[in-house]
Protein backbone atom coordinates (compact mmCIF):
# COMPACT_ATOMS: atom_id res chain seq x y z
CA UNK A 1 0.00 0.00 0.00
CA UNK A 2 2.56 2.51 0.96
CA UNK A 3 5.01 2.18 -1.96
CA UNK A 4 1.65 1.94 -4.62
CA UNK A 5 0.83 5.64 -3.02
CA UNK A 6 5.05 6.52 -2.63
CA UNK A 7 4.93 5.81 -6.79
CA UNK A 8 1.64 7.53 -7.22
CA UNK A 9 3.25 10.73 -5.37
CA UNK A 10 6.53 10.25 -7.13
CA UNK A 11 4.43 10.54 -10.72
CA UNK A 12 2.40 13.47 -9.85
CA UNK A 13 6.00 15.05 -8.53
CA UNK A 14 7.89 14.07 -11.24
CA UNK A 15 4.93 15.75 -14.03
CA UNK A 16 4.67 19.14 -11.77
CA UNK A 17 8.86 19.67 -12.20
CA UNK A 18 8.96 18.86 -15.70
CA UNK A 19 6.19 21.73 -16.22
CA UNK A 20 7.93 24.67 -17.72
CA UNK A 21 7.16 28.57 -18.41
CA UNK A 22 6.43 29.65 -21.94
CA UNK A 23 6.92 33.33 -21.73
CA UNK A 24 5.36 35.64 -24.87
CA UNK A 25 7.46 38.58 -25.59
CA UNK A 26 5.13 40.53 -28.06
CA UNK A 27 3.12 43.78 -28.75
CA UNK A 28 -0.41 44.64 -29.46
CA UNK A 29 -0.56 41.38 -31.54
CA UNK A 30 -0.13 39.54 -28.96
CA UNK A 31 -1.60 41.55 -26.39
CA UNK A 32 -4.85 41.38 -27.73
CA UNK A 33 -5.71 44.66 -28.85
CA UNK A 34 -9.13 45.54 -29.62
CA UNK A 35 -10.66 42.03 -28.07
CA UNK A 36 -13.33 42.27 -26.20
CA UNK A 37 -11.25 40.03 -23.91
CA UNK A 38 -8.18 38.87 -23.57
CA UNK A 39 -9.58 35.43 -23.53
CA UNK A 40 -10.06 35.66 -27.14
CA UNK A 41 -6.98 36.10 -27.94
CA UNK A 42 -4.20 33.67 -29.96
CA UNK A 43 -2.00 33.49 -26.54
CA UNK A 44 -4.78 32.38 -24.40
CA UNK A 45 -5.85 29.06 -26.96
CA UNK A 46 -2.15 28.41 -26.62
CA UNK A 47 -2.35 28.33 -22.82
CA UNK A 48 -5.67 26.27 -23.21
CA UNK A 49 -3.56 23.61 -25.52
CA UNK A 50 -0.79 24.08 -23.58
CA UNK A 51 -2.55 22.75 -19.98
CA UNK A 52 -3.89 19.76 -22.25
CA UNK A 53 -0.48 18.60 -23.64
CA UNK A 54 1.97 19.16 -20.87
CA UNK A 55 0.71 21.46 -18.14
CA UNK A 56 2.92 24.27 -19.17
CA UNK A 57 2.29 27.83 -17.67
CA UNK A 58 1.98 30.37 -20.05
CA UNK A 59 2.91 34.46 -19.23
CA UNK A 60 1.83 36.79 -21.55
CA UNK A 61 4.61 39.91 -20.99
CA UNK A 62 2.96 41.79 -24.81
CA UNK A 63 2.54 45.70 -24.75
CA UNK A 64 0.57 47.49 -27.09
CA UNK A 65 3.40 49.39 -28.92
CA UNK A 66 6.31 47.64 -28.17
CA UNK A 67 9.36 47.66 -29.88
CA UNK A 68 12.40 45.27 -30.47
CA UNK A 69 14.13 47.98 -28.27
CA UNK A 70 11.55 47.59 -25.76
CA UNK A 71 11.36 44.31 -25.66
CA UNK A 72 15.20 44.15 -25.42
CA UNK A 73 15.39 46.33 -22.02
CA UNK A 74 12.74 44.65 -20.53
CA UNK A 75 13.87 41.04 -20.97
CA UNK A 76 16.41 40.63 -18.40
CA UNK A 77 13.96 41.00 -16.14
CA UNK A 78 11.06 38.87 -17.59
CA UNK A 79 13.85 35.96 -17.35
CA UNK A 80 14.85 36.43 -13.61
CA UNK A 81 11.41 36.36 -12.20
CA UNK A 82 9.67 33.89 -14.29
CA UNK A 83 12.61 31.24 -15.19
CA UNK A 84 10.90 29.94 -18.56
CA UNK A 85 11.51 27.06 -20.21
CA UNK A 86 10.56 28.73 -23.58
CA UNK A 87 10.01 32.34 -25.09
CA UNK A 88 8.05 33.39 -27.78
CA UNK A 89 9.82 36.40 -29.30
CA UNK A 90 7.22 38.70 -31.17
CA UNK A 91 8.32 41.89 -31.98
CA UNK A 92 9.37 43.90 -34.58
CA UNK A 93 5.70 44.87 -36.51
CA UNK A 94 6.11 48.33 -34.65
CA UNK A 95 9.88 48.78 -35.52
CA UNK A 96 8.83 48.30 -39.05
CA UNK A 97 5.64 51.26 -39.16
CA UNK A 98 8.02 53.38 -37.28
CA UNK A 99 10.53 53.08 -40.31
CA UNK A 100 12.96 52.16 -37.81
CA UNK A 101 16.56 50.48 -38.57
CA UNK A 102 16.03 46.86 -39.84
CA UNK A 103 19.66 46.72 -38.93
CA UNK A 104 18.97 47.50 -35.23
CA UNK A 105 15.69 45.37 -35.31
CA UNK A 106 18.20 42.89 -36.09
CA UNK A 107 20.98 43.65 -33.63
CA UNK A 108 17.99 43.68 -31.23
CA UNK A 109 16.39 40.58 -31.71
CA UNK A 110 19.72 39.12 -31.62
CA UNK A 111 20.41 40.17 -28.20
CA UNK A 112 16.38 38.75 -27.02
CA UNK A 113 17.67 35.53 -28.39
CA UNK A 114 21.12 35.21 -26.79
CA UNK A 115 19.63 36.72 -23.32
CA UNK A 116 17.04 34.13 -23.14
CA UNK A 117 19.14 31.19 -24.43
CA UNK A 118 22.30 31.98 -21.45
CA UNK A 119 19.07 32.16 -19.11
CA UNK A 120 18.35 28.17 -20.12
CA UNK A 121 15.43 28.82 -22.52
CA UNK A 122 14.62 27.61 -26.20
CA UNK A 123 13.12 30.23 -28.31
CA UNK A 124 11.09 30.60 -31.14
CA UNK A 125 10.82 33.55 -33.76
CA UNK A 126 7.79 34.79 -34.90
CA UNK A 127 8.39 36.80 -38.18
CA UNK A 128 5.94 39.98 -39.66
CA UNK A 129 5.71 41.11 -42.99
CA UNK A 130 4.62 44.85 -43.81
CA UNK A 131 1.66 46.45 -45.52
CA UNK A 132 2.56 47.29 -48.87
CA UNK A 133 2.51 51.17 -48.73
CA UNK A 134 5.91 51.00 -46.96
CA UNK A 135 7.93 50.67 -50.12
CA UNK A 136 9.39 47.73 -51.39
CA UNK A 137 13.18 48.28 -50.43
CA UNK A 138 12.34 48.89 -47.04
CA UNK A 139 9.75 46.31 -46.92
CA UNK A 140 12.26 43.65 -48.20
CA UNK A 141 14.83 44.72 -45.94
CA UNK A 142 12.56 44.37 -43.11
CA UNK A 143 11.29 41.18 -43.74
CA UNK A 144 14.62 39.73 -44.43
CA UNK A 145 15.54 39.89 -41.27
CA UNK A 146 13.87 37.15 -39.29
CA UNK A 147 14.64 34.20 -41.68
CA UNK A 148 18.30 35.22 -41.39
CA UNK A 149 18.16 35.40 -38.19
CA UNK A 150 16.39 32.61 -37.43
CA UNK A 151 19.24 30.72 -39.80
CA UNK A 152 21.54 32.21 -38.13
CA UNK A 153 21.23 31.60 -34.36
CA UNK A 154 19.15 28.07 -35.59
CA UNK A 155 16.23 28.95 -33.96
CA UNK A 156 12.64 27.92 -34.99
CA UNK A 157 10.92 30.45 -37.43
CA UNK A 158 7.41 31.19 -37.54
CA UNK A 159 7.38 32.77 -41.45
CA UNK A 160 4.52 35.11 -40.65
CA UNK A 161 2.55 35.33 -38.30
CA UNK A 162 -0.58 36.64 -39.68
CA UNK A 163 -0.49 34.16 -42.74
CA UNK A 164 -4.05 33.82 -43.99
CA UNK A 165 -5.33 36.82 -42.11
CA UNK A 166 -2.99 39.62 -43.17
CA UNK A 167 -5.37 41.84 -45.95
CA UNK A 168 -8.53 39.42 -45.38
CA UNK A 169 -11.12 41.90 -44.23
CA UNK A 170 -13.19 39.33 -42.45
CA UNK A 171 -10.29 38.58 -39.87
CA UNK A 172 -9.22 42.21 -39.32
CA UNK A 173 -10.60 45.37 -37.32
CA UNK A 174 -11.25 48.54 -38.60
CA UNK A 175 -7.44 49.85 -38.80
CA UNK A 176 -7.17 47.54 -40.94
CA UNK A 177 -3.86 46.15 -38.96
CA UNK A 178 -5.18 44.39 -35.79
CA UNK A 179 -6.66 41.12 -36.73
CA UNK A 180 -10.04 40.66 -35.09
CA UNK A 181 -11.53 37.20 -32.94
CA UNK A 182 -11.96 35.76 -35.51
CA UNK A 183 -8.34 35.63 -36.95
CA UNK A 184 -7.15 34.54 -33.59
CA UNK A 185 -7.49 30.34 -34.25
CA UNK A 186 -5.87 31.33 -37.04
CA UNK A 187 -2.58 33.08 -35.92
CA UNK A 188 -2.29 30.01 -33.42
CA UNK A 189 -2.20 27.22 -35.52
CA UNK A 190 0.80 29.82 -37.16
CA UNK A 191 2.84 29.53 -34.25
CA UNK A 192 1.91 26.39 -33.01
CA UNK A 193 3.42 24.59 -36.28
CA UNK A 194 6.65 25.86 -34.73
CA UNK A 195 5.96 25.72 -30.95
CA UNK A 196 4.27 22.10 -31.12
CA UNK A 197 7.70 20.12 -31.35
CA UNK A 198 9.42 21.64 -28.70
CA UNK A 199 6.32 20.96 -26.26
CA UNK A 200 4.98 17.41 -27.41
CA UNK A 201 1.41 17.51 -28.27
CA UNK A 202 -0.78 16.64 -31.60
CA UNK A 203 -0.31 18.90 -34.48
CA UNK A 204 -2.62 21.70 -35.83
CA UNK A 205 -6.05 22.21 -33.40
Amino acid sequence: MFNKLAFILACLFSGALSAQTVLVLGDSLSAGYGLSSVDQGWVFLLQQRLAVVNGDRVVNASISGDTTSGGRARLPGLLAEHKPGLVLVELGANDGLRGLSPAQMKTNLNEIIGQSRAAGAAVVLIGMRLPPNYGRRYAEAFEGVFPVLAKESGVPLVPFMLDGVGGQTQYMQADGLHPNEAAQPVIFDNVWRAVQPLVGGQGKR
